[in-house]
């Protein structure tokens, strides 16, 4: 097996680490709780970072009119078979296909990954913004508008008393990392093709 297709066979197999490690947290810090809320995600499921944080993040979200963080979204059936069907054909292109093909799932892996990393951002938008009129507390922006509480996608955001962190973890280094060795096993197989 050439040197190149070897990187291929590596670079597909990381993305695996999505079903042992979480993918994102997301971390609330405010006055009143000395150790911050917070959720993992995972590629199917969420969390909690400690004990019963979902269950508070779902209590201090009902006063909001926030939707309670679902136990299940249609996402967390799907990115599964996404991440296993993607790894299969790496396999295959790993133990059949040459350097040219090698750009070709690195170009589909970087497309489904933009494609999740914007999922995230439209669930985000709407578990901060699709809020419950009847909600018991309403806050507004200077404007007059409702004021949405949707937690950054990347970063830090101050949202009332809240600083909220979102970060990617180990799930997604090993995603990238996929990613990125099969652009690296692509130009090892041009290199090699070229001295022959």
């Amino acid at each position: 097996m050439k040197k190149s297709n070897i990187i291929m066979l590596i670079a597909a197999l990381l993305p695996l680490g999505l079903f042992i490690f979480p993918l994102w947290k997301i971390t609330l810090e405010a006055p009143q709780y000395p150790i911050p809320l917070g959720m993992k995600i995972f590629i199917n499921d969420f969390a909690d970072a400690n004990p019963f944080d979902i269950k508070n993040i779902n209590l201090l979200n009902h006063y909001v009119g926030m939707k309670y963080i679902p136990d299940a979204i249609p996402e967390f059936k799907i990115f599964p078979i996404g991440i296993i069907f993607s790894t299969i054909i790496g396999l295959f292109i790993a133990f059949k296909g040459n350097y040219k093909w090698f750009l070709g799932w690195f170009i589909y892996m970087v497309a489904v990954s933009a494609a999740g990393i914007y999922d995230f951002y439209i669930w985000e938008h709407d578990y901060g913004h699709n809020l419950d009129p009847k909600a018991i507390l309403k806050f507004t922006n200077p404007d007059g508008s409702v004021m949405g509480f949707q937690p950054p996608l990347l970063g830090t955001k101050h949202i009332l008393n809240f600083t909220a962190h979102s970060y990617p973890q180990l799930g997604a280094l090993f995603l990238t990392l996929g990613i990125l060795i099969a652009l690296i096993a692509y130009f090892v197989g041009k290199k090699n093709r070229v001295k022959t």
